[in-house]
């Protein structure tokens, strides 16, 4: 049975795009930032994306297309000995990553419902967390976690052309208009200027002072919202037909990627800031117990709440099918199940691993930070050791494809892959571990022991 293929070149970018743009830019962007500090985060974080994140993306690009093959196969044709079998840690980190994705979607496109229906009356952020808790966990949860996850089963079943690379051209687009005009709203808001302030005026003694805590979640959201790490851009550069300037497509993909998360700053922190909300507190559950108490306070937001929640609802879904998308290439690349079947099997899979999120938010943070803080970091570790070190001729070949004039680029790009990246993410994987543990035996553990 023949492969694949992207019908455009636009449909790649705006898959990419989609896996990218997602939870980690609208969900997890705003509440990391505020946790680690505005600006002093930002910053960070958008110097991991430029310095890291772009040529990690480019090590991704490289295998997929020049295999064809799916993460495990990838690995497996290109290397040797424990390289063949490294292609495994991609299939274990999407399981786990779509597991609680797809319930924290469900959040999302139960909020929108509730904006619809009953609107955001709850100013009280007391009354805000009821709501939260309410969604975080339940049989309604468990039940809109089914949904969310019937939807991107059925959008993968449909194939590459007429699921994936069709539903991406709408998606994505709607993605950015949406987010645009609430951009703009934010701007006529009363605290729009200390807002922007807090967000967009570094405080480079903080980052200083608090770099063990900044450098670990920037890297990690740099990994999660570009989607490295997981095998996702392996397995649609995969999917490329014919040779393309990679370094070209990367850049695209990368910019549009962190001006989604950097707009939701725009949107997200002028509405906290005019209600007096503190940003950065409250965790995961943040920007719904934040927003919704914000939402009841300001005019229109009614309106902007179900445009916001829709907003990241879509978002979801575009990063949900690429992770799925990984999962069952596997399946018909490796084990020759057909592309339905093999859909279905997984997603049932991955449903059945998040069903625990869905009883106590516990999970969320044991999954989260064992995928954000540890397998995410491990597999661009591993990606950028084995590229930059094992194989670095066939990177070399495979990026000069589709450029006519290279330069020195593929070198440059080489020794970034082979020296910083390496040395800045083994660094980001030691702190993600150490906090892994702290989370372990500290809250975990309390939480064991409450039971």
């Amino acid at each position: 049975m023949a492969r694949e293929t992207w019908a455009t070149r636009a449909g790649f970018i705006l898959a990419a795009v989609g896996s990218a743009v997602g939870l980690g830019n609208i969900w997890r962007f705003p509440f990391i930032t505020g946790q680690y500090g505005g600006s002093s985060f930002l910053i960070t974080y958008l110097a991991f994306v430029a310095l890291i994140g772009f040529p990690a993306i480019l090590v991704e690009f490289v295998i997929g297309r020049r295999t064809e093959r799916n993460p495990v196969g990838a690995l497996r044709e290109l290397g040797s000995g424990a390289w063949s079998s490294a292609g495994w840690l991609f299939v274990v980190t999407g399981f786990v990553i779509l597991s609680y994705y797809s319930v924290v979607a469900g959040w999302f496109l139960r909020y929108t419902l509730i904006g619809i229906t009953e609107g955001f009356t709850r100013a009280d952020p007391a009354a805000a967390e009821t709501l939260y808790r309410t969604v975080a966990t339940g049989l309604d949860t468990l039940v809109f976690h089914a949904l969310f996850m019937l939807l991107v089963i059925g959008i993968i079943a449909a194939g590459v052309r007429r699921g994936i690379e069709l539903s991406v051209k709408v998606m994505v687009p709607a993605i950015l208009v949406l987010l645009l005009g609430l951009a703009a709203y934010g701007f006529t808001l009363d605290a729009a200027s200390a807002a922007y302030a807090y967000y967009l005026s570094p405080d480079f003694g903080t980052i200083a002072a608090n770099w063990t805590e900044i450098l670990p979640a920037a890297a990690g959201q740099a990994f999660f919202t570009l989607s490295l790490g997981m095998g996702a851009m392996i397995t649609y550069a995969s999917y490329l037909g014919e040779d393309r300037n990679l370094a070209s497509d990367a850049a695209i993909i990368a910019t549009l990627d962190t001006l989604v998360a950097v707009l939701v700053g725009f949107v997200v922190f002028p509405v906290l800031f005019t209600v007096g909300i503190e940003p950065g507190t409250g965790g995961p559950g943040a920007i719904f117990v934040s927003l919704t108490a914000a939402f009841a306070g300001i005019p229109g937001g009614r309106i902007l709440g179900v445009f916001f929640f829709a907003m990241v609802g879509i978002a979801a879904l575009s990063s949900a099918i690429s992770i799925l998308e990984v999962l069952v290439s596997y399946l018909i690349d490796e084990v020759g199940v057909a592309r339905v079947p093999a859909a279905a099997a997984v997603g049932t899979a991955v449903f059945l691993l998040g069903v625990p999120v869905t009883i106590d938010s516990i999970f969320l943070s044991l999954y989260d930070g064992f995928a954000d803080g540890i397998l995410l970091v491990l597999g661009s570790l591993l990606l950028a050791v084995f590229v930059g070190w094992v194989v670095p001729e066939f990177g070399r070949d495979e990026l000069g494809k589709g450029i006519a004039d290279i330069g020195g680029l593929d070198d440059a790009w080489i020794w970034a892959v082979r020296v910083p990246i390496v040395v800045v993410v083994i660094v980001s994987l030691y702190l993600g571990i150490v906090d892994y543990a702290g989370f372990l035996s500290g809250d975990f553990i309390d939480w064991l022991a409450a039971r």
